[in-house]
């Protein structure tokens, strides 16, 4: 018999899964599209279900169900990340290939839109257990993946050591080394510099740009962040760097509050160190619930989807909210931030930067010539910038919210190469 957890988390990706439907619906019916490609840009092109059986520390085995969806490539290559996560199911990854595809998009990169996935907590893992766990996984998922049909990267509950071991795994069945296989690698094995902070820096370029369009600077605004994983901490970091004030951080089980400030490096190492904030000696204990609403110019959601809901949205103190996670807020709360006058920048755009220079690294892998940090960075500001003065642009023209704008942009993008190309047969 299934928990009432279980079924809640089921529930909630149906859910998800549905948004991500409502987004696109509601660009798309805009649009003046022909009717005939909508069901084609509004389904997935494949999913696929593997089971993962793992020989545990204690001898038994343990049968893991994995995912990879992929949505469309009529842009290129599928791309995008791979979780290892309790909550993990087949309507999670849908929604968030989908997603992947308009961000892809948004920023013209040449690809289309994946996700993947393992149903674990890989904080219950072993060292050994995650390794051949992700080795299995990635023996199953081999037929449809490669650096010419779908290259994965990072997610929750993944890191460097992982697509290490994904490069590993592909590389050896398929007798030789393929850097362009996997983004997210460590620098020694062909990853590119700057990878690691990319999504955090992406969202700081994108605030600054905003910012400089209301003619105000980054420093001593006061910015909560939801969520203190790869992308939460560097762009605290990152944003402390700039002279803003991170006034809120929380991670799944607690978090943390100071007016004055908090110091990102110390909490930083505290989390890492610990796994949570739990008894930080430096600010007040603050819930995820609280740092959403607590009194703040800026927030950031960078945790998971669908933590800004309808419940919560009238709440919202912040007059500028950055998608740092991806699908963070419902459509219901979006609609109600909207009319609240509060100014969202979108998923598609603000956490682009993480899978713009995976791009980098790919073309990186392919050409077995790499970049300095300095290059790297400096690209990925060029194509942040741009991206968002083409959404800036198009919500002026429409006299529309930056959501609509950069879905109508990256919807357009989509259609026009699924036009272009036609149907086979």
């Amino acid at each position: 018999m299934e928990n009432t957890d279980l079924l809640r988390a089921k529930s909630s990706h149906a859910e998800f899964w549905q948004h991500a439907h409502q987004y696109f619906d509601r660009v798309y019916q805009t649009m003046n599209l022909d009717p005939i490609w909508r069901e084609v840009l509004a389904s997935p092109k494949r999913v696929l279900a593997v089971s993962c059986p793992v020989k545990m520390d204690d001898g038994k085995i343990q049968v893991f169900t994995g995912y990879r969806a992929q949505h469309n490539n009529a842009r290129g290559p599928f791309k995008g990340g791979i979780r290892f996560d309790v909550s993990v199911n087949r309507d999670e990854v849908m929604a968030l290939a989908m997603l992947q595809t308009w961000k892809n998009a948004l920023v013209d990169l040449p690809f289309g839109g994946a996700k993947g996935g393992v149903v674990c907590d890989p904080k219950k893992l072993s060292f050994g257990e995650k390794e051949r766990l992700t080795r299995r996984y990635t023996s199953e998922i081999l037929p449809i993946i490669g650096p010419a049909h779908d290259i994965p990267a990072p997610d929750a509950g993944t890191d460097a050591q992982v697509m290490s071991w994904v490069l590993d795994t592909y590389s050896m069945m398929v007798g030789h080394q393929e850097l362009g296989v996997v983004t997210g690698k460590p620098v020694h094995l062909g990853g590119s510099v700057g990878r690691e902070e990319a999504t955090g820096r992406g969202v700081m370029y994108v605030l600054r740009a905003f910012l400089a369009t209301q003619h105000k600077p980054l420093e001593n605004t006061r910015i909560a962040i939801q969520g203190f994983g790869n992308v939460g901490f560097h762009a605290a970091q990152l944003l402390d760097e700039m002279g803003a004030t991170i006034i809120g951080i929380t991670e799944r089980k607690s978090g943390i509050f100071d007016e004055n400030g908090i110091d990102v490096a110390a909490a930083g190492l505290y989390y890492r160190e610990r796994g949570d904030l739990v008894d930080y000696p430096h600010g007040d204990a603050i819930t995820n619930e609280e740092l959403l609403t607590c009194d703040c110019d800026i927030l950031i959601p960078a945790a998971m989807e669908s933590t800004v809901t309808a419940e919560v949205a009238p709440h919202i103190k912040a007059r500028i909210v950055v998608e740092a996670a991806n699908g963070p807020t419902t459509p219901d709360a979006d609609e109600i931030l909207r009319d609240n006058g509060v100014t969202v920048l979108p998923d598609i755009l603000a956490n682009a930067g993480g899978v713009t220079v995976s791009y980098f690294e790919w073309v990186q892998g392919l050409q077995n010539f790499f970049w300095s940090a300095e290059e790297v960075n400096n690209e990925l500001q060029k194509i942040m910038d741009r991206a968002f003065a083409a959404v800036n642009a198009k919500a002026d023209e429409a006299d529309c919210d930056y959501r609509t704008a950069a879905y109508t942009i990256a919807i357009s993008r989509v259609a026009e190469a699924c036009r272009l190309k036609g149907l086979f047969p």
